[in-house]
């Protein structure tokens, strides 16, 4: 295959698989809102969460996106320094969410910052965001694709701390930013808590947690125990589905930490809301693909 007609094949692959993320929920998220529903004890709330499955179920069968607002895409991309598409990937990226837009089709929600300029293609000045990462010594592209829709990005919020306010000094800045603009984001949350030194790698390790699949647990003993914590602390302010009150308000937390100076707790939160649209593929240098989130899938 010439390399021209790969790079079109590669575009047309990845905007499927953004065209699918916008439909179909990956099945760790289509579980846990089944286990909400089941586990959910205030009938409202329990009519919410069967109504949310029957949105899954339709938008499926009518092949329409899960959710009105199909947000801002945002990747993660882990490129191979063999992957012989690398030179290219950037533009194809690009590409690929311009097709997907047009043909799935994708609400146009890319606005030019300071120009206020709707560009109609979800592409635009660094849109879609890629976070990169290199793998050396492979011939594989690993692909996270998430829409970040307007309600679970607003209360997106990041504090540098006090040492001495500790991992106390954490729970309290969650749970204010959950008290606080929680609802806005359509519970059930994923909860993504990033912790490190400085703010702006706390807010990458927090957008990064909510690639984490839902269930998931931090390495750390003790963040794994803060973790479940947290889902407890959370779910005890009443939230609900649709923040609309119940029993059962997040999915998760997920807690990304990196070492840090002593003197320095950043913290920040990010939040997916229930219809928590996150994929991951893999392809390999043929173009050949698996995707890890949605099985079976022929793009």
């Amino acid at each position: 295959m010439a390399k021209q007609e790969s790079l079109e094949l590669l575009k047309n692959r990845i905007a499927g698989f953004v065209d699918l993320v916008g439909k179909k929920l990956p099945e760790d998220v289509t579980v846990k809102l089944k286990e909400l529903k089941d586990e959910e004890e205030m009938p409202m709330a329990k009519m919410i969460y069967e109504a949310m499955e029957k949105n899954q179920k339709q938008a499926w069968e009518l092949n329409r996106p899960s959710c009105q607002d199909t947000g801002l895409i945002q990747m993660f991309v882990r490129v191979g320094t063999s992957f012989p598409y690398a030179d290219e990937l950037k533009v194809i990226l690009k590409e690929a969410v311009a097709k997907a837009t047009k043909e799935a089709p994708l609400r146009h929600n890319t606005v030019e910052t300071f120009d206020e300029v709707n560009t109609g293609t979800n592409v635009g000045t660094d849109s879609p965001w890629i976070y990169w990462d290199i793998l050396p010594g492979s011939d594989k592209l690993e692909l996270d694709v998430y829409m970040a829709g307007g309600g679970c990005s607003l209360p997106g919020q990041g504090k540098t701390l006090m040492p001495g306010e500790g991992y106390e000094g954490v729970v309290k800045f969650v749970l204010d930013v959950m008290t606080s603009y929680g609802l806005n984001a359509c519970p059930p949350l994923l909860v993504g808590i990033g912790i490190g030194t400085s703010i702006d790698s706390a807010a990458y390790m927090a957008k990064k947690a909510l690639m984490r699949p839902v269930g998931s647990h931090n390495e750390n003993p003790k963040a794994a125990e803060l973790e479940d914590e947290l889902v407890k602390a959370i779910d005890s302010i009443g939230l609900g589905p649709q923040g609309l009150t119940g029993t059962k308000s997040v999915m998760g937390v997920n807690i990304v930490n990196s070492a840090r100076h002593p003197s320095v707790l950043s913290c920040a939160v990010n939040l997916g809301c229930w219809a928590h649209r996150r994929g991951t593929i893999v392809f390999n240098s043929d173009l050949s693909y698996d995707s890890i989130t949605h099985k079976g899938v022929q793009l």
